[in-house]
């Protein structure tokens, strides 16, 4: 996946100390994407806006809050969260890449 075009902040997001890091990237119509790594283990994350994960390398597992099913991520796959919701998301093994898309 790549993107043309784009403002990239410097700046990176960092969570869990420093287990998750993302970059804010600004596309010339405005939208924001971050593109991050996730290290081995099991993060908890919020959201406001619903959001797209794209896996563009490595796997995961998410289980969306209040579902009780575990959906394996794999490279060039996706999975979506609804808004002011969140997801657990548990990485084994390999780090797994991501770019996150905010939906409208």
């Amino acid at each position: 996946m790549e993107f043309s075009n784009v403002t990239a902040q410097a700046k990176a997001n960092v969570y869990f100390e420093g287990k998750v890091v993302s970059h804010t990237i600004i596309l010339s119509d405005g939208r924001k994407k971050t593109l991050g790594v996730i290290l081995p283990g099991s993060y908890h994350f919020g959201t406001e806006a619903a959001e797209r994960m794209d896996i563009v390398g490595g796997s995961c597992e998410v289980i969306l809050d209040g579902a009780e099913d575990t959906q394996s991520i794999q490279t060039d796959s996706f999975f979506e969260v609804p808004a002011n919701s969140g997801f657990t998301i548990k990485v084994s093994g390999e780090p797994c890449h991501y770019v996150c898309s905010f939906l409208s």
